[in-house]
């Protein structure tokens, strides 16, 4: 039973014990099939990925042509973050598209990357609201334009991260000459950029979290729980992944060109998982306080009876 507690704060757990809250969730991820519906994210995943990078490299141009510094910057931070069989099945269709860019790939890029993107977050929607017990009431309309509108603000977080990883050594150079501070803003700078890379991957969590399911009366947090525990079972189920496959990569032996074709629908399920478990954490959340709630009412209403007794 959820004991009442302070609601000022989602940290407060609806009164739910670490232990509790994790058992919860878990059972819940299982009534709610978030293994199953991560497999549904991983192929809308993989339909965004290839335009998404078309678009960026129709861009880019030239700037990011192959053997470019951008362009090496960029395939290094996308390597830190997929297995290497999959980075390399990016780059390779990277470097494709390159060599075919132009104006027309560009809008085909931006509204293929939106179709498949939004798909995919309208099927986020749908788990986060079986995993908070609601049901859409949006309109059709709004619901797309929630979807849309997410989509777009995710990728300006992400982008942002990006532009900060890609260019934070340029911009603390040019901000250390302007303000005289030399190498201790570069030493800052050099810390504060992951701060900014944290914050902005944390927020695109909460914000999915926030606006995605059809609740009421909810109240944002810039970083909440969910988010936390999502953004973690990324980084260390990635992680994991990338270690399994240094040892047991086999799959280009078993599948041949298809290998890394997996390895990266692979991630994209874990991607997809991470963010549905974090949404668990939070609904259990408010279900604690939802039922706190009940309770501090029916004892108030109890003690308002014996008064008038």
């Amino acid at each position: 039973m959820a004991k009442t507690s302070d609601k000022s704060s989602i940290w407060a757990f609806g009164g739910l014990t670490p232990l509790r809250l994790i058992k919860n969730a878990w059972r819940s991820a299982g009534e709610d099939d978030i293994w199953g519906r991560s497999a549904q994210l991983s192929y809308y995943f993989l339909l965004a990925v290839f335009p998404a990078l078309l678009c960026v490299v129709s861009v880019l141009g030239m700037m990011a042509g192959p053997g470019s510094a951008l362009r090496e910057s960029l395939m290094q931070y996308l390597g830190h973050a997929l297995p290497g069989d999959a980075a390399s099945l990016v780059s390779r269709t990277l470097d494709e598209a390159i060599k075919n860019s132009g104006a027309g790939k560009l809008s085909f890029g931006v509204l293929a990357a939106l179709w498949a993107a939004s798909n995919g977050m309208s099927a986020i929607s749908d788990t986060l609201n079986i995993a908070y017990h609601v049901r859409e009431k949006r309109s059709w309309l709004k619901r797309h334009l929630v979807d849309v509108g997410l989509t777009i603000a995710l990728s300006v977080l992400i982008v942002a991260a990006l532009a900060v990883m890609l260019f934070g050594a340029k911009i603390a150079g040019l901000l250390a000459a302007h303000i005289g501070m030399g190498k201790v803003f570069t030493w800052v700078w050099a810390v504060g950029q992951w701060v900014i890379i944290l914050v902005c991957l944390l927020g695109a969590f909460a914000l999915t979290y926030y606006l995605a399911p059809d609740l009421e009366n909810t109240e944002w947090h810039w970083i909440t729980p969910g988010a936390v525990v999502g953004f973690t079972v990324w980084i260390l189920s990635t992680a994991a992944l990338r270690f399994y496959l240094s040892f047991f990569n086999n799959y280009s032996k078993t599948y041949g060109s298809l290998g890394a074709v997996i390895i990266l629908m692979l991630w994209f399920y874990l991607t997809g998982a991470s963010i549905l478990i974090g949404g668990e954490f939070n609904s259990e959340i408010k279900h604690a306080e939802v039922e706190a709630e009940k309770i501090q009412r029916a004892l108030d209403k109890s003690e308002r009876l014996l008064r008038a007794a």
